[in-house]
């Protein structure tokens, strides 16, 4: 599994708006300097994210772009789905995926299974919120 610039830099935009969230509407400009991100690259992300129901935006003077609900109510997990898709290991445990004909004589299957369960289970636990938090150890890390 690799996740893509577009799932690591939502979760940028993310945090940077949940950071700024008191100032109203976040303008996609001043995401873009701070993060480093171009602010073209961002707007294709910015467009999932609204369509995804996870951002609103206001055109005009004071626009800009904030969170739909609190950062703590946006786990890692329906993040990274939502840009990325599938993050299941193999694609036989794909939601949508037609049933293979070797499930029942696959070997490997329990393994990519339980592989499947850590990583949803694990990234299932961070919220924006957590990733806001840098003062929790381990939490030194960039995305």
């Amino acid at each position: 599994m690799l996740i893509s610039t577009k799932g690591r830099y939502a979760l940028r935009v993310l945090t940077d708006m949940a950071e700024h969230q008191g100032d109203g509407y976040v303008p996609l400009k001043e995401i873009a300097q701070r993060q480093e991100i171009s602010e073209k690259y961002l707007e294709s992300i910015v467009k999932i994210l609204v369509k995804g129901g996870v951002l609103s935006g206001l055109r005009g003077k004071g626009g800009g772009y904030r969170l739909v609900r609190d950062p703590d109510q946006f786990s890692i997990l329906d993040i990274l789905e939502l840009m990325e898709g599938s993050l299941a290991p193999v694609a036989c445990l794909e939601k949508c995926s037609v049933p293979c004909e070797r499930m029942s004589v696959c070997h490997t299957l329990p393994m990519w299974k339980g592989l499947d369960e850590v990583i949803r289970e694990y990234l299932g636990r961070f919220t924006i919120r957590d990733l806001m938090d840098s003062e929790i150890p381990g939490y030194d890390f960039m995305i």
